[in-house]
Order: structure tokens, then sequence, then C-alpha cells
């Protein structure tokens, strides 16, 4: 028998968080894609315009598969549906592809400075956090 129970104040306000958090992600790619001018571009750092235009193109595919799934997870997460476990876990995939190869392979620390770790590793946290809460959420039975 497969039952749910009502979840907690707690969990809305996370599922809403999460839905915040991936909707700025799609933004940021848009943005990055799509949106951002030459008058744009010419205002960041060199180091940031150099490894922006060093980036490979399968990244932008990672990233937009990262940030569409982590919405779409999201939603699920909202609507209290099992499914977005998985989604969150292809996100988690996704984000960690794209931020270790970032971290590592685009050698930004070297070209940015340490303080260039920040985002990444909050991205990856958000990312871990958001499946293994809604793992956890599943187990509880607040999704079905």
């Amino acid at each position: 028998m497969n039952t749910t129970t009502k979840p907690n104040t707690a969990f809305w306000i996370i599922a809403v968080v999460a839905l915040l958090w991936n909707l700025i992600g799609v933004y940021f790619w848009l943005y990055e894609y799509f949106l951002m001018t030459d008058e744009i571009r010419a205002t960041l750092p060199p180091e940031q315009v150099e490894i922006m235009a060093n980036a490979p193109s399968w990244s932008m595919c990672v990233y937009g598969f990262a940030v569409f799934s982590g919405l779409l997870a999201s939603v699920l997460l909202l609507m209290r549906k099992k499914l977005a476990v998985g989604v969150f876990m292809l996100s988690l995939i996704a984000v960690l592809i794209l931020q270790l190869y970032w971290i590592f392979a685009m050698e930004v620390v070297e070209k940015m400075g340490p303080q260039s770790l920040i985002m990444p590793l909050i991205i990856i946290a958000a990312a871990i956090f958001e499946y293994f809460y809604s793992k956890g959420s599943a187990r509880n039975g607040w999704l079905s």
C-alpha cells in the first residue's frame, strides 16, 4: 500500500526555495548563452571572459541540462511526486560534471584566484542537498 502523509511547513519552504534557486540557475544559463551582449561582456574581468570563451561547447548542454532538470525536479517536489528524487539525481550528476570540470580542467583558481571556488562549491552543495532532501521526503511518505 502506498500512503503519503502531509509534509510539514519546512518541506514547503524548502521546496519553494529550491524552485527559486533553480529558476535563478535557468535565468543565468539563458543570460550567459543568449542574452549577454558584447557591451556586458566588456565589463567583465578579462580572465572571466577568457574562461567563458574557452569553455567546451558540450558544457553549455550540460549546464542547461543541470538547471532545467533541477527546475523540473523542484516542480515535481512541489507536486509531491517521487519522480523528483530521480530528476534531482540527474541534475546532481550534471552539476558535478560541470562544476568539477570548471574547477579542475578550466584552471579557474590559477586564473581568477581561490575566491572563484565559492560559487561552484555552493552550487554543488545545493544540488547535493536537493537530492538528499527529496530522498528523505520520499522516505517520510511526503511524496507519492
